[in-house]
């Protein structure tokens, strides 16, 4: 885990990689659960025997989606910044789905802080550049831009 205290040592970290994390599995209870979250019920997602006959990926896979919103908690296993009051979403940019996540599948990510901002007032907004790996892949899932506010 890469730990920050201040706003400098973020400044500092500019270019560099924290991670990878450990592995997540994704199981089809999950896919399931946001399925049921989002309204988004395709076949493809929830339905393994028709995934397996039907699909051109043998089985079910996740939502692209479903595999992005693992970004918070997965993010918390490879960064820690102190004394903030709070860390805000402030969006995504370019954010491609490269490969289908299988139904149990593990994930990873990796994650290089691009930009650190100040904005003053104890504002600082920061993007990282979140790989998403799949064990045994030769390609990453899910590549996007990940914006912040974190409030100190």
């Amino acid at each position: 885990m890469k730990t920050f205290s201040s706003i400098q040592e973020l400044q500092a970290f500019k270019g560099m990689e924290a991670g990878p994390s450990e592995w997540h599995r994704v199981t089809q209870e999950e896919v399931n659960l946001f399925a049921d979250a989002t309204g988004d019920h395709q076949w493809i997602h929830v339905d393994p025997e028709r995934a397996r006959r039907e699909s051109p990926f043998g089985g079910p896979v996740a939502h692209g989606f479903f595999t992005l919103s693992l970004l918070p908690m997965i993010t918390e296993r490879i960064t820690l910044v102190h004394g903030l009051k709070s860390r805000v979403n402030y969006g995504l940019d370019k954010v491609r789905f490269t490969a289908p996540v299988p139904v149990g599948a593990k994930l990873r990510i990796r994650a290089t802080l691009q930009t650190v901002d100040d904005e003053g007032d104890g504002v600082v907004k920061v993007a990282w550049l979140v790989t998403f790996e799949i064990e045994g892949g030769d390609k990453p899932v899910c590549v996007a831009l990940s914006l912040a506010k974190l409030y100190f």
